[in-house]
């Protein structure tokens, strides 16, 4: 009996996933994972991705009255008033990275949501690794009555991370990607090719270019 045949008598009743560790251990705790599913709107994601990405200006503008006075301190007749020293300094700049995962199906658009930050954020540094997540089906027997068990079935399906990093990254790391490699794809791209490519393009959408003419010749009895 093959396989298939032997799975016709039970039914899924459960999958219960287990998700995969990050690769990127030496990572801090804050920094972001973004996990993409295969519905996943991809502007809500490069929204939240490109809002950590996205150099930050500095702290806003200060107030033109200038410091304030200590709460409850009256000042005395041509003395200066004491300022407030106690309110906290600007928080520093947090290190800008972020990670996308994706399972399956999900893969091919985390892919894309990575390629755009680094277009709208130029000079990010690329790691990528793959690993595979575990996914654990339980099925049941159809008919209790022919006598079958219960079976658990594991399942492995390929995972994909992508970590993006204004900060510099080991070179050595399997899967580095340095900053700016994706122009050189057009580096040495003749600008006559793209014409041609645009002209070949467009015929063919015409149907083909014209069509050679067919002599027309009188049927003979």
């Amino acid at each position: 009996m093959s396989q298939s045949a032997a799975m016709e008598n039970y039914t899924l009743v459960g999958s219960k996933e287990q998700p995969a560790v990050c690769p990127f251990m030496f990572l801090p705790k804050d920094v972001p994972q973004i996990r993409v599913k295969d519905g996943s709107k991809i502007r809500n994601l490069l929204r939240f991705a490109l809002s950590r990405m996205e150099p930050k200006t500095g702290p806003g503008p200060r107030s033109k009255s200038g410091p304030k006075p200590v709460p409850g301190s009256v000042p005395e007749p041509g003395s200066k008033p004491q300022l407030d020293r106690t309110s906290p300094d600007p928080p520093e700049l947090q290190s800008r990275c972020v990670v996308f995962t994706a399972v399956g199906k999900g893969a091919s658009k985390a892919i894309t949501c990575a390629e755009i930050v680094k277009r709208r954020v130029p000079g990010l540094h690329q790691v990528t690794q793959l690993s595979y997540s575990s996914v654990l089906d339980s099925w049941d027997p159809v008919d209790p009555g022919l006598g079958l068990d219960s079976l658990t079935v594991t399942r492995k399906t390929p995972c994909i991370w992508i970590l993006l990093s204004a900060a510099p990254l080991d070179r050595c790391m399997l899967g580095y990607q340095s900053p700016g490699r994706h122009d050189d794809l057009w580096a040495n791209q003749d600008p006559g090719d793209s014409a041609t490519e645009h002209k070949l393009g467009s015929r063919k959408r015409r149907g083909g270019g014209a069509r050679p003419h067919r002599e027309h010749r009188p049927q003979t009895k």
